[in-house]
Order: C-alpha cells, then sequence, then structure tokens
C-alpha cells in the first residue's frame, strides 16, 4: 500500500508546506476587460490587496467554474488535498493522511483530527459525502460532475442508470475516515481529488440557506480565512480564520480581492500603491518595468494552451490535409515574440509539456512549402476555390488572430474573416458546431496529461471539433488505467501523434502569466494551473 503523510511529503524535495473552465474563456478576458475599482482601504494589520477581473459568479465550488472563482474559493476552504505549487503529488489538506490498496481501487482518506468549519464544528467524512452527492445529482447540474466520475458508479448515478447512491463508491466508517473505492485503478486520482469542485461545502449551511449560503456572514469553510464582505463589482472581502486547522501557518489578517476594468488602470493603481498584485501588465508597459523595476515584474508559464479549434464537420475543414496545411502554414515564434511579447513559449504540440509528467514525442514542423503541397492535394493550388472562412473569438485583442490571418493569406493565398462573439455565445456556438474555426483555449481542472486528452474523445462536451478517432479513444483510454508513468507517458504520446497527423485543433502557444507583485509581498505562489497558495504569505 502506497501511504502518505504531512511529514513523508515534506520531507521530500525540500518543500516548505505551503498555503494552499467550463467557461474558461472569462480567464482570457482578463487581460482585457473585467469590473470597475473602487480603492481601498487597508485595514489594521497585514493586508493584501490583489487585482481581481472577473467578477465570480458563485464562490459554491460543486458550482464554480473559473479560476477566478476558485481564487477565492481556496481562501475559504480545502479539499482532501490540495495541489503542490511545484507541481507532482498533492499535499495533505483536510486528510493529513492517505492509502492506496495495492489494486489501485481503493483510497481511504483520515481526516485531521484539527479540521473544523469556521463556526467550530468538526469536518467529518460525511460532509465529503454529501457534497459529492450534491455535484452528483442530475438535476444540480454540476458543471464538473466529470471530475468524480472516477468513482464507481458516480458516472452511472449521474447519468440516471443507478438510482440508489448507496451504490457509489463512497464509505464514512467514522467520522475520520473516507473510503473512495474507483470505477477502474486511475492513475491521475490524487490529482482529481486535489481540484477545486472536490472542495466540500457545510451540509447544515446549505440545506438551511439554500443558494444563499455563499454569502458574507453565511458561508462556512474551513479554509484559512472567512468571506466577511462582497460588494458586487468592487472588493471581496476575507479575513483570518482563526479555527482554520493550520492557522499558524497563515500570516496574513485580511485579503481584499479589487475589481479592476482593465489592464491599464490596474496598472496605474500599482504604481499609486493601491493595489499589491497585479493580473497582468499591459504589452505596452513591459519594457519599463524589465528596465526599471525587473524584480515587481513576474511571469508564471501556464499548463493552458491557446488553440484553433476547425469544426472537422464541416467542408473543407473535414479534410485532414486542410486542416494541417492551416497548422504549418503559421510561424508561431512571430506569432509569440512579436505580436504577444509576453513570454509565452510556442506551442509545436497540444499538451503542455510537464502536465502531470507527460513529455511530448511528436511535434508540428512547420514548413509553408509542405502546406500548400496539402492545400493543392486536397483542390485548392494557391488557395483557389477555397471558401472564405470565419474565424470566431470573444472580445480579445485581435493582433494576435490578425497575425494568422495574414500569415494563411500570404503564404496558402486563403481570406478568413474575423468573427468577435460575446463570451458565451462563442462558446456556445462551439458547443453546437456552429462555427468552422475559432481562437479557444484549453485550462486542465487538474495536474494529469488525462484532463486534455479526454476533452477530445468521442462524446466529450468540450470535443468542440467534433473529432472521432476511434483508436486516439482507445489509447487515451488505456493511458489512464496504467500506472507506470513511463508506459501511461508512451501511450498518450502515441495518441497526441494521432492527433497533431489529424489535426483538429491547431496549436499556436503555451500561456504565461505576466504579472506585478509590490516588493511589500513576501511568499507570493501560483502554480501552473491559476492555483494560488495563501499559507506561508504575508506582507512587510
Amino acid at each position: 500500500m502506497s501511504r502518505w503523510s504531512r511529514s513523508s511529503t515534506l520531507s521530500g524535495a525540500g518543500f516548505r508546506f505551503p498555503p494552499r473552465v467550463l467557461c474558461a474563456l472569462w480567464v482570457l478576458c482578463a487581460l482585457f476587460s473585467g469590473c470597475s475599482r473602487q480603492e481601498s482601504k487597508p485595514a489594521p494589520g497585514q493586508v493584501l490587496r490583489i487585482a481581481q477581473r472577473n467578477e465570480p459568479a458563485t464562490l459554491d465550488p460543486q458550482r464554480a467554474t473559473l479560476p477566478d472563482e476558485f481564487f477565492i474559493i481556496r481562501a475559504l476552504s480545502e479539499g482532501l488535498v490540495t495541489p503542490s505549487p511545484v507541481g507532482g503529488t498533492p499535499l495533505p489538506a483536510a486528510a493529513s493522511l492517505w492509502e492506496a490498496s495495492a489494486d489501485g481501487l481503493t483510497w481511504t482518506f483520515h481526516l485531521s483530527p484539527g479540521a473544523q468549519w469556521s463556526d467550530g464544528g468538526p469536518v467529518i467524512a460525511t460532509d465529503f459525502i454529501y457534497s459529492l452527492r450534491r455535484a452528483l445529482t442530475p438535476g444540480f447540474g454540476a458543471p464538473k460532475a466529470s471530475l468524480f466520475f472516477a468513482i464507481r458508479n458516480a458516472a452511472a448515478f449521474y447519468a440516471g442508470r443507478v438510482a440508489d447512491f448507496t451504490q457509489v463508491g463512497l464509505a464514512a466508517p467514522d467520522d475520520r475516515t473516507l473510503v473512495i473505492t474507483l470505477e477502474r485503478p486511475t492513475a491521475d486520482f490524487l490529482q482529481l481529488a486535489a481540484s477545486g469542485p472536490w472542495i466540500p461545502v457545510h451540509p447544515a449551511s446549505v440545506e438551511r440557506l439554500g443558494q444563499t449560503w455563499t454569502k458574507p456572514g453565511n458561508f462556512i469553510g474551513n479554509g484559512p480565512f472567512i468571506l466577511t464582505g462582497w460588494s458586487p463589482n468592487q472588493r471581496i472581502t476575507v479575513r483570518r480564520n482563526p479555527r482554520y486547522a493550520h492557522s499558524f501557518d497563515v500570516k496574513l489578517d485580511e485579503i481584499q480581492f479589487l475589481a479592476f476594468d482593465s489592464g491599464d488602470t490596474e496598472e496605474r493603481a500599482f504604481r499609486a500603491g493601491q493595489v499589491d498584485v497585479t493580473m497582468a501588465v499591459p504589452v505596452t508597459k513591459l519594457a519599463g518595468y524589465r528596465a526599471a523595476e525587473p524584480s515587481a515584474l513576474r511571469s508564471v508559464p501556464l499548463h493552458e494552451t491557446r488553440y484553433l479549434a476547425l469544426n472537422t464537420t464541416r467542408p473543407p475543414l473535414d479534410d485532414a490535409r486542410v486542416r494541417r496545411a492551416l497548422a504549418l502554414a503559421l510561424d508561431r515564434t512571430v506569432l509569440t515574440e512579436k505580436v504577444l511579447q509576453a513570454g509565452q513559449p510556442p506551442a509545436f504540440n497540444f499538451i503542455p509539456p510537464g502536465l502531470g509528467g507527460y513529455m511530448p514525442a511528436t511535434l508540428i514542423t512547420e514548413d509553408a512549402n509542405e502546406a500548400r503541397r496539402l492545400l493543392a492535394a486536397a483542390g485548392f493550388p494557391e488557395g483557389r476555390g477555397f471558401p472564405k472562412l470565419e474565424l470566431t473569438t470573444w472580445p480579445v485583442s485581435t493582433a494576435q488572430l490578425e497575425a494568422i490571418q495574414q500569415m494563411w493569406r500570404r503564404e496558402l493565398g486563403i481570406e478568413v474573416v474575423l468573427a468577435p462573439r460575446e463570451a458565451r455565445t462563442h462558446l456556445a456556438a462551439l458547443a453546437a458546431g456552429d462555427y468552422a474555426l475559432a481562437f479557444m483555449t484549453a485550462i486542465p481542472d487538474y495536474d494529469g496529461a488525462s484532463d486534455l486528452f479526454n476533452r477530445l474523445k468521442a462524446g466529450n462536451p468540450d470535443n468542440y471539433p467534433h473529432w472521432h478517432s476511434p483508436e486516439f479513444d482507445r489509447l487515451v483510454a488505456e493511458a489512464g488505467r496504467l500506472a507506470s508513468p513511463a508506459a501511461r507517458n508512451a501511450a498518450y504520446q502515441s495518441a497526441e501523434k494521432i492527433l497533431l497527423t489529424e489535426m483538429p485543433v491547431i496549436p499556436l502557444y503555451f500561456n504565461a502569466q505576466t504579472f506585478l507583485v509590490s516588493p511589500v509581498v513576501r511568499g507570493w505562489q501560483a502554480d501552473r494551473l491559476w492555483t494560488r497558495y495563501y499559507r506561508d504569505l504575508s506582507v512587510k
């Protein structure tokens, strides 16, 4: 049996224990849109002021989809385990230790004896069972319900094929022990359990207050902070939770999440000392900070792929030769270095290297001559007869899309029309197949390559190209069952080779967050999945 505890985890890798997109489009909008700002009035003690772009639609972990929402949810509550800021094995949170059976099917989590809700009540195993049952109830409509489908009969209960919830692989032999039985061995199970939707809710509050349980004064969590204020489109305030099990690691007295309407207003507020951590930096300001104040400038490479989705059900994009021609005709280095200029590396494959330990074996080789040959072989020599297609997007800076438009015109002789849409309309159109070409982003929900691979399997709601490859689906399913990291990586590499041959998606670049951190801030940590860590964080 594999066994983990807080002490054994901390002793490895020299790590100092830190704090800790159905609609991922909104994260991209963080560079360009958001909410109005209200200047903050610092409270006594250690107060950290963080820029916030998108107003949370909810602080309910089973309903939330945005990193912007989980920025705050993770300050208020924590799951069984939490992601590590350096990646790899998740770290203890509400569970202090756990073990897995030899066959990988049964996981037993032992809750920390000191785990409490912010009202003083103990965190117990049935709180997690309540939360997972809630997410799996079909009428509830949890947008991330699939993150629980590794559990035995969870998918069947969600689909209505199993009516008796006791048949789902969840059990609480006592208050401090949660036993989870899986459908099959799942290599990324701990990473799944560390994802945001696995964070529990307080059952009594949900039952008593309904949807108002997330309001200030009502929200009862088990995390390092308590929700004390929420002025929509202005400020969300959290205060230190004295009942938090590891409150000795929490240095801050308060965090203020301040709303801003653009990167420019955010940057001006930073220079004026009104915010300590920004979401981004305007491209026009990067050179100035690099020259004059490089210590304030931070960049976090993200496990986030920006790509073009191609509707494979719509001619001529139903021809793999056309899709490959479009992919090979692009110059990603020019796109990232000359247009974006914010440290994003070009993407020559789809799955971010390092995600869940994955390393690619197949890369795109850009070749305009080969692109022209493929397009001609598909019946469009020098672009003649090629229909004018729309490239849809949500409201973002169009410079990168205009560059792609120009590359295709120059190298292939084809024209595309840029068609911005409101973000939710854009996403709905992709899901319905009502588009030809679309700019998109892929943000994993957990640190596992299986997340992005599974999204491109037949029938997955995030398979926006509406593409189907039985061999790809078989390899992805096989990889998810393999315990050996090397064997799993090899199976995923074979699957990605098919993906890059068929090219239903065109990878463009891997995103990076470039932002500003005041010199008064100590211990700021953020991982490659937009997760922030609030423990051991302080201000001078």
